[in-house]
């Protein structure tokens, strides 16, 4: 699998090797410190998900390379419980997963799938509802943690950050979906946003990041890398 370093001008590097795969890294290694990335695929036309209603069906075996990367940089991914459904989301091997929910349906998962001692899945959720998702999750290996939440039960990203720093997750990657990413970015929190675009035509029913007028998103251009099947992988950052 070969990469090309296209901005800033660079290599093209096998990362299907071990000198290839520490060069990925070194290109993805976050700031020291609390360090937020938001991590999204798309194809041309603003989808976020393939013909099967997955990203899976997007993806590539150098963006999932991308991915492990990202995700080995990481303390935490945090996703969605919607995305959770639709994606039959696994454990990380390398990260704690973080899954925002107001109702704790986490169906469709293959939480339950990650290797024995694996720490427990952390599921963020309005205080009040702590003790409903604690009872709807009881089978499943997680830590409900309540976290303030607004008036429509929506979980604000600041909040959602702190409840992880607290238990010492301070490198986060947000991986959607759509919803949650778009309030991440609108509550300026993103350091970075790292996309894969997927050189596919496919229908989309809306954009794979929401983003608003008022909105500051990260629009300075870190990096940029190439793939031989035509993937491009950009990484956004906030300007000095």
């Amino acid at each position: 699998m070969l990469l090309t370093q296209v901005l800033p001008v660079g290599p093209s590097v096998d990362i299907s090797d071990a000198d290839g795969r520490a060069w990925l890294e070194s290109v993805y290694a976050p700031d020291p410190g609390p360090f937020v990335r938001l991590n999204m695929i798309t194809s041309l036309t603003g989808s976020a998900a393939g013909p099967d209603g997955t990203s899976e069906s997007l993806s590539n075996r150098a963006d999932r390379a991308v991915l492990g990367v990202i995700r080995g940089h990481a303390d935490v991914v945090i996703v969605g419980a919607q995305s959770v459904r639709a994606e039959g989301y696994i454990v990380p091997r390398s990260a704690r997963l973080a899954v925002v929910t107001r109702s704790g349906d986490l169906s469709g998962h293959r939480l339950d799938a990650s290797a024995d001692g694996a720490p427990p899945v952390l599921v963020l959720c309005p205080q009040p509802r702590v003790a409903a998702v604690r009872a709807r999750l009881a089978e499943m290996n997680a830590e409900v943690v309540g976290v303030p939440a607004d008036a429509d039960g929506t979980l604000e990203p600041r909040r959602i950050l702190a409840a992880l720093h607290a238990r010492g997750l301070e490198s986060s990657v947000c991986e959607g979906g759509p919803t949650l990413a778009g309030r991440f970015i609108a509550a300026g929190v993103v350091d970075e946003v790292c996309v894969t675009v997927a050189p596919a035509l496919t229908p989309s029913s809306g954009p794979f990041i929401p983003v608003g007028a008022a909105d500051d998103p990260p629009g300075a251009v870190a990096g940029m890398l190439v793939d031989q099947s035509g993937f491009s992988y950009l990484r956004l950052r906030r300007r000095p």
